[in-house]
């Protein structure tokens, strides 16, 4: 976790000693791609996922960032295959925990974007099972306008400093 190299470390160690100042291992995407596939489909990997996103709340993104970014500092592949494969290697990751059934955040939007997201869809499978058992019309609630639809547009306030224009 902490293989990072310190702030002016490159400044004071010997040139091209890190793995990630000397040219990559490997420079086709998709023989980068394979090879992030291959670790991440071992038995002990699916598990760290796993464990990381069910029980440590991790998302999706955050681990596929991480694998990557491993990557690159390791001398592996550059920066520039991690952004081509990137996408792909999110997809591998977010399978695995929806293959076992398990809750979890990918990532992409905040947490107000979420809760909206997760209302939306317990409405509509409310109503879904609403349906279901033969009531059709759901009585409709109407909801109060917000104080912020309430607030009236106020008029703009003349500007009157030292280098103000004059309105005509």
């Amino acid at each position: 976790m902490y293989d990072r190299p310190i702030p002016g470390q490159s400044l004071t160690a010997e040139p091209k000693n890190a793995p990630y100042e000397n040219p990559p291992q490997i420079t086709n995407p998709k023989e980068a791609l394979m090879h992030h596939i291959e670790l991440l489909s071992t038995p002990e990997a699916t598990d760290d996922i796993l464990f990381f996103i069910s029980d440590l709340g991790v998302d999706v993104k955050t681990l596929a960032e991480g694998a990557l970014r491993q990557a690159v500092m390791g001398g592996v592949h550059s920066i520039d295959v991690s952004l081509i494969i990137g996408p792909v290697v999110h997809e591998f990751i977010r399978g695995i925990p929806l293959a076992a059934d398990i809750e979890f955040d990918e990532g992409f939007e905040g947490k107000k974007a979420r809760e909206e997201t997760m209302y939306e869809r317990n409405k509509f499978r409310s109503q879904k099972m609403l349906e279901e058992l033969g009531i059709a019309e759901t009585p409709t609630i109407k909801q109060e306008e917000t104080p912020e639809e309430q607030e009236e547009e106020k008029p703009m306030e003349q500007p009157n400093g030292l280098m103000a224009r004059k309105q005509a």
